[in-house]
């Protein structure tokens, strides 16, 4: 009997080895996150760049937090306690927005925060400009002429958003126009002339849609006339003499019908002058003297009625002057002196009232044959007449 004993203890292990392990069963994790914002408070307004804080928990760990603002990710995170997410402002418009911590954990498991409504407010309410202070709201008109300012233009005269009228002519002020000038969209009157401005005119001007009255001569400004300018659609002045202009005069200047005054003088313009400055109608003075423009004069100046001052003075302008001369009848300013004009003088030059016994009538050194009309004879000046028969 004894020796059953071992038989039936071996028995029970093999039967014990031969039993099928028992699998660990799985738990998967679907419990998610907690998370609160903690500053800023709800409805805050904000400005430049700010910190968000939250706090975030959860029973196996949080991987990270995630900003997002107005229902998109930011892409800005952080996986480390104390959370904090930094929001850069300063290129929003202002306005509100809604935020939200998006919170994960370890299993991915996600849970979005209660949201907040913040409100950007990045434009100033105050602006120092040569050490005075104006208030945004209040200030519409500013006229700092014949200040003695120097330096440059402060960028910040762009947050004078309410202005339609400023005046810094007759100063010392160096550097270039800032594009935020392009934000005053409300002026109507501009001048920066008198000053040593350079650089060229910056392409933000033509946001000025409201503008009558441009005055940036006598300065040093280079490049070229904005193709644009004929967004200035109100525009009754435009004047940027004394500068270091180059290229062609845009024929787009040809829609600003309401234009008056046309003064360019003293540039150096090329090409020839656009036969859509015949559209300016209004036109009463048009100057396009000294540069550098070639070409005939296009006819459609000699229908211009109501101009009173025509200065073409000192350019390579050729070919000769028709009879429709005659028809500048309000004309009292005629300057056409030091280009390469050719031909005889028709006699409805007499029809003009322009004083030809004075510096209000200047003809010479061109290349016109006589005989002259007899009003004009004694007052023509020095012509070559080396080509005439």
């Amino acid at each position: 009997m004894k020796r059953l004993y071992p038989l039936l203890f071996i028995s029970v292990l093999i039967f014990l080895s031969c039993e099928e392990p028992k699998e660990e069963e799985v738990v998967v994790d679907t419990i998610p996150p907690t998370v609160t914002i903690t500053s800023p408070q709800n409805g805050s307004t904000v400005s430049d760049s700010i910190t968000i804080t939250c706090m975030s928990s959860d029973n196996e760990g949080v991987e990270k937090v995630e900003l997002w603002v107005n229902g998109v990710s930011t892409g800005v995170t952080d996986n480390t306690e104390p959370y904090s997410l930094n929001w850069n402002t300063i290129t929003l418009e202002d306005g509100s927005f809604t935020i939200i911590i998006r919170s994960y954990d370890l299993s991915g498991n996600t849970t979005d925060s209660e949201p907040i409504i913040l409100t950007v407010h990045n434009t100033p309410t105050e602006v120092t400009l040569w050490g005075v202070v104006y208030s945004v709201e209040d200030t519409d008109s500013l006229d700092l002429s014949e200040s003695g300012l120097t330096g440059s233009i402060p960028p910040e005269i762009g947050n004078l958003t309410n202005l339609n009228s400023l005046n810094l002519g007759e100063n010392q002020l160096t550097g270039s126009i800032p594009p935020e000038i392009g934000n005053l969209t409300n002026l109507t009157y501009l001048d920066l002339g008198g000053n040593q401005l350079t650089g060229e005119i910056p392409s933000e001007i033509v946001n000025l849609t409201n503008l009558e009255r441009l005055y940036l001569e006598r300065n040093e400004l280079s490049g070229s006339i904005p193709l644009e300018i004929d967004n200035l659609t109100n525009l009754t002045h435009f004047r940027t003499g004394w500068n270091q202009l180059t290229g062609e005069i845009p024929s787009e200047i040809g829609n600003l019908t309401n234009l008056e005054i046309l003064h360019l003088y003293l540039n150096e313009l090329t090409g020839s002058i656009p036969p859509e400055i015949g559209n300016l109608s209004n036109l009463t003075l048009l100057v396009l003297g000294p540069n550098q423009l070639t070409g005939s004069i296009p006819s459609e100046i000699w229908n211009m009625t109501n101009l009173e001052i025509l200065y073409l003075y000192d350019n390579e302008l050729t070919g000769s002057i028709p009879p429709e001369i005659g028809n500048l009848t309000n004309l009292t300013w005629l300057d056409l002196g030091s280009n390469e004009l050719t031909g005889e003088i028709p006699e409805s030059i007499c029809d003009l009232t322009v004083d030809f016994t004075d510096y209000h009538f200047n003809i010479s050194n061109n290349q016109f044959c006589p005989p002259y009309p007899s009003c004009i004879e004694d007052y023509v000046g020095e012509q070559d007449t080396s080509d005439c028969s």
